[in-house]
This record gives C-alpha cells, sequence and structure tokens, in this order.
C-alpha cells in the first residue's frame, strides 16, 4: 500500500484523484482548508485504500512541512506526492489586486513548492519518490482573464522541469495540464451559457470530467510512467492543438472595467 499525499482533495480534481489512488488500495492523505463532502467517508474504501483529510491551508509554509514529517512519521514513506491545490478568480489585468495576485501566486505556486520541497527529504532518504502536480494549458498560452493563474501555472511547470534534473534518477516529477475540467470552481466562475460557448472552441466539444484527469494522475505515479519525468501531460480534448483562444472582451471592456474598480 502507498502513501500519497494530496492537496486540494476536498473537491473538484484533487477529489476524483485521491478516490482513485484509494479504490485501488493506496492510503490517501488530503490536505486541504476545507473537509469533503459530508456524503465522502473519512477512512476505508472498497478496495483497500483509504482516505484522511488534515486541515491545511497550502500557503502556509511551516503548516507543510509540519504536515508532511507526521505523514511519514505515522506512515513510515512516502511515495507519491500530488500538489493539486489551486485557485483562480476571473478577472481583467486593470481589475486585478495585489491581495489576490499574491493569494494565488501562494496556493497556486508556492504551495507546490513548499509541499515538493518538503517531501523530498523523505523520498530521497527511502531512495524513490513521484511528485506530481496540477498544471494547466494557462501556462502556456496568453489566456485573458487570468494573468495571476496563469503566471503561477507557468511556474509550476517550471517547477516540475527543474525538480526532475535535480532529483533524477531517485526521484520523478511530472504535471498534468488539464483543459477546461467540470470542476465546481469552472461551475462557480461560468455561466451555463459560458460553458457552453467554451464546449465549442474545445474540438472534443465538451469540458473534462475530474475523474479524467485522476486516471492522468494514477497513469504518471505507476511504474508504466518509469521513465516520464520532468513533462507536462496535457488533458485537453485537443483545445490546444489548433488556433482557438479563450473569450476575450477586448481591450475597450478591460479598461471601462479597471476604471469602475
Amino acid at each position: 500500500m502507498r502513501t500519497v499525499i494530496v492537496s486540494g482533495a476536498s473537491s473538484g480534481i484533487g477529489h476524483a484523484t485521491a478516490e482513485r489512488f484509494a479504490r485501488s488500495g493506496d492510503h490517501v492523505i488530503n490536505l486541504d482548508r476545507q473537509p469533503p463532502p459530508a456524503s465522502t467517508p473519512d477512512g476505508p474504501r472498497e478496495g483497500g485504500g483509504a482516505v484522511h483529510w488534515t486541515e491545511l491551508d497550502v500557503a502556509d509554509w511551516s503548516g507543510v512541512q509540519e504536515a508532511v514529517d507526521r505523514v511519514h512519521a505515522e506512515r513510515g514513506r512516502i511515495d507519491v506526492v500530488i500538489a493539486n491545490a489551486g485557485i483562480s478568480v476571473r478577472h481583467g489585468i486593470l481589475e486585478l489586486t495585489e491581495a489576490e495576485a499574491r493569494r494565488t501566486l501562494d496556493v497556486n505556486l508556492m504551495g507546490v513548492l513548499a509541499l515538493w520541497r518538503h517531501a523530498v527529504p523523505h523520498m530521497l532518504r527511502q531512495g524513490e519518490g513521484v511528485l506530481l502536480a496540477t498544471a494547466s494549458v494557462n501556462g502556456s498560452r496568453g489566456y485573458p482573464l487570468y494573468a495571476d493563474y496563469n503566471a503561477s501555472k507557468a511556474g509550476v511547470a517550471s517547477l516540475c522541469q527543474t525538480f526532475a534534473v535535480e532529483l533524477s534518477p531517485l526521484i520523478r516529477t511530472a504535471c498534468v495540464a488539464p483543459g477546461a475540467v467540470l470542476t465546481p470552481m469552472q461551475r462557480a466562475e461560468y455561466t451555463d451559457e459560458m460553458l457552453a460557448e467554451v464546449n465549442e472552441r474545445i474540438p472534443a466539444r465538451r469540458h473534462a470530467l475530474p475523474e479524467e484527469i485522476a486516471d492522468a494522475f494514477y497513469f504518471l505515479a505507476s511504474p508504466q510512467a518509469s521513465f516520464v519525468s520532468g513533462q507536462q501531460f496535457v488533458v485537453d480534448g485537443a483545445e490546444t492543438a489548433g488556433a482557438t483562444t479563450a473569450f476575450f472582451p477586448g481591450p475597450t471592456k478591460a479598461l471601462d472595467a479597471g476604471e469602475r474598480s
């Protein structure tokens, strides 16, 4: 039974990923500020694995270290770490505030760095380990209305490469870069009409399900991916294969929004 840490596993991609590993017999620790849904049990799953929630804000560097060290002390090893916790706020550049930008970078980028950084000593001592993270296609293209989010995800891809170079061959790294995924965070920012508009620009004509991203993480953590390191694994229904772009309201509307803020 592997010991797997997943941050942000109380909803969306993280929740689906934690459940995927637990159903396959892994012991999963969910690090999240919020508890999982009341309908999701804390503990054993059919298939032999389990998921246990630990309350944590991944932007708390010392808190992350304490949580990781505690997992290792209790379990004796840490096999897979998936830095998934992330936030986004849909806003134009002129609407962006310092507080929002710093919080986004603290969670999406520094949260990955903290979790990976504090897992590495344990993995090096045991002689193996896999570090994974949730990146995004937003990190490699200029998607409008998400400047701080895009920058944070580009940083995740860079961390993935750097950790791979420094820590190979003992530790592998990889990140999953989803396109549009039908998560609670996506639903909170988009109306049904906006979701339908996005679907029209995706060759697959739909959003991904969180479970499909979870399957990608499970593969990357498996022996079948033993020669995959330092790479982004794009799962986007061919969204970035062509010339389609996200909805852009134009500079006039962006300026109007900035003047109103």
